[in-house]
Parts: C-alpha cells; sequence; structure tokens
C-alpha cells in the first residue's frame, strides 16, 4: 500500500479517537473513498489544534520540540504562509519568532501598519524538519489538510504566501517565486499574493526592495 494512503488512513483514524470515537468498522481503502477532506476536520482553531499537537502521521513528529499550530487573530482579514517552523519557533511552539520573524513583525506593524497579533500566522508544514530543510511531499502531504481548515475557518481576504515552498505546496504552481512575486492571484475565491521568504531577504537583502513593493500592494488592498 502506498505511504501517502497508509497517512490518509492513519489520519482518518487519528481524528476518529480525538472526537471520542474508540471503534469504527472496517472501511474502503479504495484511495478515492479514503482522503481526509477538510470537512472532516473541526470547524473551530481550538478544537484542530488540539488534534494538530497529537499528530503523528510523518517523521517530522519523531524529531518536533513542539508543534507550531499558528497564532493570531481567528477572524483575520490578513494571512500570512511560510514554509516551516525553524530552530526557535520548534522551541517555543510559536511561529516566525527568530530572526526572520523579527523582520516579518517590522514589516507588518511598519510598512502594513498592522499590528502582528491583528493577523494571522501559519506554515505549510507545523513541525520543525530537520536542519531546517524543505519538506518533503511526504510530510506536506500530511499536513495541509490542516492548513486548508484553518483558511476555511478563519477565512481571511488576502493570503500570502512567503517564498517558493509556500507558494508551491499551496498553489501546486511551479513559477519561481522571483517571477511571481507581486502578482495579484486567487487561491479558491480568495486573493493571493506571493512574495519573498524573511530569511531569503536576511540573505539577500538587495531583494527587500522587490518585498517592499509586494508590501505596498498589499497595503493598498487591505
Amino acid at each position: 500500500m502506498k505511504r501517502v494512503k497508509k497517512l490518509k488512513i492513519l489520519k482518518n483514524l487519528y481524528t476518529l479517537k480525538l472526537l471520542g470515537f474508540d471503534y469504527v468498522e472496517d472501511f474502503n481503502i479504495d484511495e478515492k473513498k479514503i482522503s481526509l477532506s477538510n470537512n472532516k476536520l473541526p470547524d473551530d482553531l481550538n478544537s484542530l489544534n488540539n488534534i494538530v499537537q497529537n499528530c503523528h502521521l510523518c517523521q517530522l513528529s519523531k524529531t518536533r520540540k513542539r508543534v507550531v499550530f499558528g497564532e493570531g487573530n481567528p477572524n483575520a482579514n490578513l494571512l500570512f504562509i511560510g514554509e516551516g517552523p525553524g530552530a526557535n519557533e520548534d522551541a517555543t511552539g510559536r511561529p516566525f519568532v527568530g530572526r526572520a520573524g523579527e523582520l516579518l513583525t517590522k514589516v507588518i506593524e511598519n510598512v502594513l501598519f498592522i499590528k502582528r497579533e491583528d493577523i494571522y500566522i501559519a506554515n505549510i508544514v507545523k513541525c520543525r524538519p530537520p536542519n531546517n530543510r524543505v519538506p518533503n511531499d511526504e510530510e506536506v502531504d500530511a499536513c495541509l489538510p490542516y492548513l486548508l481548515k484553518q483558511i476555511e475557518i478563519i477565512k481571511p481576504k488576502l493570503i500570502v504566501t512567503l517564498g517558493a515552498t509556500a507558494y508551491k505546496n499551496l498553489t501546486g504552481d511551479i513559477t519561481p517565486i522571483s517571477k511571481i512575486r507581486g502578482e495579484l492571484l486567487e487561491f479558491n475565491g480568495i486573493k493571493l499574493i506571493p512574495t519573498f521568504h524573511p530569511s531569503f531577504l536576511l540573505r539577500n537583502p538587495s531583494a527587500k526592495k522587490f518585498a517592499f513593493l509586494d508590501m505596498k500592494k498589499i497595503k493598498s488592498l487591505m
């Protein structure tokens, strides 16, 4: 049986267990019938967080210190999505609290003129990949339904993807971030703008001018 199919079955079982079920009858493992739709996850962030905190659907659960669910205003108009937790985030359980997080906070507050707590910040994967590597397809497949449910619950007016990994794995588009950044797109009826990841900006200060233009465009839309 394919690993992705096993992950989907296991995710169904974990969800049922956390919802209070002790026993379920045998079910068909046809791939079309076992995929975990977002509708099978709870419709509030606290209950969803409880499920995510106990998730062991991929290898990242074996090396993590803390699950980084996401944080911010549950009714935010603006949602930022990054790649995954780093060392500081893994230690604290909060997204974007290292150097990249400091830069993101400055941008939010000094360019968008919005308090960080008034927006929502999440990641493609909720657990830190070892050595901050890019999450692989199996890890993304296991975690993405949680993010999609967060989007469904929060109902943001605008999504900002930070970096190539976030953009590609959310939309399925493999266009390089350097070519797609700043474009006004749409994801499931929600406006979406891709931009550079703050970590990239720290390594490439010359790109900050482009990120600034992206943020000005975001501000105009808000």
